[in-house]
């Protein structure tokens, strides 16, 4: 199936964030697992904590401040709804402790660094 330059980007964004969380000592569960709710972008593990990740590439800084505006009320509520049911799929991770942070990462030609803001 052929991507749209909107989704090689938003892959490309999510490579770069993965391989500094994979650098950091996390360790890959999923990448772009999607369900009823959507899609979480990056699941992570460290033991026991879960790290979920929600990429956003841009190419520059518009209104919506590099993608942080994104995070509303109801990208939250679904990528919650989304979580749970990962969760029930996968017990043995229930009683790991969760972090959520949103990855906003410049595109190139931009060598800005990533930016990690914990959310939720």
């Amino acid at each position: 199936m052929r991507q749209t330059p909107q989704q090689r980007a938003g892959h490309w964004a999510e490579q770069r964030a993965l391989r500094l969380l994979l650098r950091a000592g996390w360790q890959l569960l999923e990448q772009r697992w999607s369900c009823r709710w959507g899609e979480i972008d990056l699941l992570l593990h460290k033991p026991q904590r879960l790290l979920l990740v929600e990429v956003k590439g841009r190419r520059c800084r518009g209104l919506d401040g590099w993608g942080a505006a994104a995070l509303k009320g109801a990208k939250r509520r679904r990528l919650a709804h989304s979580l749970d049911l990962w969760l029930s799929a996968h017990p043995a991770y229930g009683r790991c402790r969760w972090e959520w942070v949103c990855a906003l990462v410049p595109l190139p030609p931009s060598r800005a660094p990533v930016r990690w803001i914990p959310w939720f």
